[in-house]
């Protein structure tokens, strides 16, 4: 298994990025991967489960592992195909206001190499307006 961290700054307030990431709703917002999510839900907490849509009408289920919100992280585990990837992420106050966000991509070493560059986009476009 392999694991890469990465992480992005920018203007948008801690609260508005920990919101952007509790409402699955709102994730094709930011992230150019997510087509639209499946799922009852309308916040994330452990348990829940469903299905992020992706281009060209691709699909993988999820489930969320965890989630603190007085840290502001969570987990969630995605199977893709051959094997799961777990993305750990988080928000921090940005060293000069804004925001910091990371992530933290764990599995089979061809899944995460092909997943960094749409999560650093993603990551990217959560931290800005």
């Amino acid at each position: 298994m392999t694991s890469v961290r990465l992480h992005a700054t920018g203007p948008v307030h801690p609260d508005e990025a920990w919101d952007r990431y509790l409402h699955p709703a709102r994730w094709s917002d930011w992230s150019p991967q997510i087509r639209g999510v499946a799922t009852d839900a309308v916040r994330i907490d452990p348990g829940v489960t469903g299905r992020v849509q992706g281009p060209f009408g691709v699909s993988a289920p999820f489930v969320v592992d965890a989630v603190d919100d007085e840290a502001r992280e969570w987990t969630w585990s995605v199977d893709i195909g051959p094997g799961t990837l777990v993305l750990v992420h988080w928000v921090r106050p940005g060293p000069g206001g804004g925001t910091t966000t990371g992530l933290r991509v764990s599995g089979p070493l061809p899944l995460v190499i092909g997943y960094l560059a749409l999560a650093q986009v993603a990551l990217q476009r959560l931290v800005r307006r």
